[in-house]
């Protein structure tokens, strides 16, 4: 299983508009961070998990051919901005399967109306066959898919567990039911907003007092601002096994 990291910054993304924090002024590729989204892959089979407003230059940026579904973890601008711009796909292969929530389905055919349209739709226009799930896990591309019940501030959402890699974003809570869904990891990516607290999002202490309960292999933080560091500076303060994403990062599960 492959995991590419296609965007790993926060809503607003690195550099901020008319910021003057330092990391802004980064030189560091690293540094450039668009909204947060990952592709996973395995056996022919290609899965991505949000389309933000950064889709398209991600889908450049990393040659990407094939999406075969999209998850989606919940309803904020940053994961389902980008979701006109699955056209190109749309046409390859037909209308693409979308997983969500029911209160995340609602509002992305609401939003999208023309997209979800079944009678005149607009000529050209992307299509999705919608499929609403809750806590049940479901099967894709031959996997199963468990979805993690997390609180996005009050809001719950969605992560999701493929086998032996988790992608968590947007977390500020998790129940101790959904933690125990969450042993024996391989991979956990997690985000880590910044250094100081903030009230819909985990903080660095906070993310990685998680890591410290469930002992992944490996970890990877994601969903990162600007005022949480440098990448440089902040990947070295990290434990053994604990790692800052950036941008086109390739991680595999064997």
């Amino acid at each position: 299983m492959k995991i590419t990291f296609l965007g790993t910054g926060t809503s607003q993304g690195v550099p901020m508009l008319l910021s003057d924090e330092p990391v802004n002024f980064s030189k560091d590729v690293k540094d450039k961070r668009t909204r947060s989204s990952v592709l996973i892959s395995w056996e022919g089979f290609s899965c991505l998990v949000d389309c933000g407003a950064d889709f398209r230059m991600q889908m450049l940026a990393n040659d990407v051919q094939e999406i075969d579904a999209i998850l989606f973890t919940h309803e904020h601008s940053d994961h389902i901005a980008g979701l006109d711009d699955i056209r190109p796909f749309c046409y390859k292969k037909g209308p693409m399967p979308v997983f969500a929530m029911e209160r995340v389905m609602e509002s992305l055919a609401k939003r999208y109306e023309y997209i979800f349209a079944v009678e005149n739709r607009y000529p050209g226009a992307a299509a999705v066959i919608p499929h609403v799930i809750d806590e049940s896990s479901f099967i894709l591309g031959n996997k199963t898919i468990i979805p993690i019940q997390v609180l996005h501030g009050n809001l719950p959402i969605l992560g999701y567990r493929i086998e032996g890699l988790a992608y968590l974003t947007d977390v500020k809570y998790l129940e101790v039911n959904e933690l125990q869904k969450l042993q024996n990891l391989e991979v956990l990516i997690i985000n880590a907003l910044r250094i100081e607290e903030h009230p819909a999002h985990l903080n660095l202490k906070e993310a990685l007092e998680i890591v410290t309960l469930l002992q992944p292999k490996k970890t990877y933080f994601t969903h990162i601002s600007h005022r949480l560091g440098f990448h440089e500076e902040i990947s070295k303060q990290l434990p053994e096994n604990v790692y800052l994403s950036y941008d086109g990062l390739n991680v595999e599960i064997c």
